[in-house]
């Protein structure tokens, strides 16, 4: 039997996958969780073979508890679990070290399949996740003020408000938006938000 830690903050989407696993003959609920810090101490308690892992959690991110994770035993396979197929959030967990990246809408066979496949040793990425992925491979990311200047933005601050906040002028708050728009390839900071957080460079 592959035994699976499920770790996500809403309890229907743990329920939903602990149904889905248990109704699999080769594969059994070993625990769940509902935020990054109780994810690591599951993972420390029960040694799960596979880890279903959602990345916006309280108290401790998925990432965060990758890391954890990942420092205290290196073979782990953990599989990130999203609500969008974002290129820029796929490749984040994949250089943290999840094996796999999966969307919680996806099918019942596909989860199952994600899971014997980590379990197996292999990667796992949703097909919708991976077109996103080739899409936008060689294009330069976000930096972290663009980011920064974006997620303000998307709290309703305009620039005299987004300059003061972060201590630089109004004009450079429009050139951050200029190169954000150039990168995203879109023409305003409504758009602009929209695709960074689509894409998962943005999270508010």
């Amino acid at each position: 039997m592959i035994r699976v830690l499920v770790v996500d903050d809403h309890p229907v989407v743990c329920e939903g996958l602990s149904a889905i696993i248990d109704n699999e003959e080769d594969l059994t609920i070993a625990g769940t969780a509902g935020d990054g810090i109780e994810a690591v101490h599951q993972f420390s308690a029960l040694r799960p073979d596979v880890t279903l892992m959602d990345m916006q959690m309280p108290r401790a991110t998925g990432a965060e508890a990758i890391a954890t994770i990942l420092a205290e035993a290196p073979s782990a396979r953990i599989i990130v679990l999203s609500t969008y197929a974002g290129d820029a959030s796929a490749a984040r967990a994949l250089k943290i070290g999840a094996a796999g990246y999966m969307l919680k809408s996806s099918a019942r066979k596909v989860i199952a399949q994600a899971i014997r496949d980590v379990h197996a040793g292999k990667r796992f990425i949703d097909a919708a996740v991976a077109s996103e992925i080739a899409i936008h491979v060689g294009e330069r990311s976000l930096t972290p003020r663009e980011t920064q200047v974006l997620a303000e933005a998307a709290r309703g601050n305009g620039n005299r408000e987004i300059a003061r906040l972060l201590g630089i002028s109004e004009e450079t708050v429009k050139d951050y938006f200029r190169t954000a728009y150039a990168k995203l390839n879109v023409s305003d900071r409504t758009h602009a938000v929209m695709e960074a957080l689509r894409r998962g460079m943005l999270t508010i």
